[in-house]
């Protein structure tokens, strides 16, 4: 007799896993846990996915509001302070007549952390309360997500720029804000938190909805 298979899942599923290292088919067994093509640990699915993938959304969804209302830098002009936030500094831009280059830095430091946290929060409830959505499209969602936040490390190096370009000594000097700490933190979370997602999830919440 064929043994009974668990709820929501093939057969074909649950001897037959893709590899995400190399993304080639690998049968997983009793003695046989690792991928025969590059040698990467295979598992049906990847323990408390959900779990880890919550915890560092719930650090970036704090850290973003520091990240917005405190200042990012400070530059210092004949020892005087003059503090800039991230809206602040678009506004300038805007001011002083490059609004496209305000945009691009309202789309990439504002605009988009707010989408990766609501987009991976969706995606990890449809995956947890098996909510009936189109796989096809949290797929993509998801991947535009971890694509983005590979890209979203370089308004971290436009800041360290900034100061070794402006940095004269006493004269003119710009120093890093709170904010800055703060918008390092949603980066590097929002990065970790979608490597963590298991995006098998995804197609087994589907699954288990029909």
């Amino acid at each position: 007799m064929n043994k009974p298979l668990k709820s929501g899942l093939s057969a074909i599923q649950q001897d037959t896993q893709l590899c995400k290292e190399c993304d080639r088919p690998s049968t997983i067994s009793q003695h046989k846990t690792h991928c025969p093509h590059c040698g990467t640990p295979i598992s049906v699915r990847t323990k408390h996915s959900i779990q880890k993938t919550w915890a560092l959304l719930c650090i970036a969804f704090i850290f973003i509001f520091p990240a917005n209302i405190y200042p990012i830098t400070f530059l210092v002009k004949n020892n005087e302070a003059y503090p800039d936030t991230i809206f602040s500094g678009i506004m300038t831009l805007v001011s002083t007549g490059m609004p496209g280059i305000a945009l691009i830095v309202f789309v990439a430091s504002m605009l988009v952390p707010v989408l990766k946290i609501i987009a991976l929060a969706v995606i990890s409830l449809a995956a947890h309360f098996k909510w009936k959505m189109n796989p096809k499209r949290q797929l993509l969602a998801y991947t535009i997500v971890d694509w983005i936040g590979r890209w979203s490390i370089l308004d971290l190096f436009v800041i360290s720029i900034m100061m070794a370009v402006f940095d004269k000594g006493n004269l003119l000097s710009v120093y890093p804000g709170i904010a800055a700490t703060s918008f390092t933190v949603v980066v590097i979370t929002t990065l970790f938190a979608a490597q963590s997602f298991d995006t098998r999830l995804i197609w087994d919440a589907n699954l288990d909805a029909n």
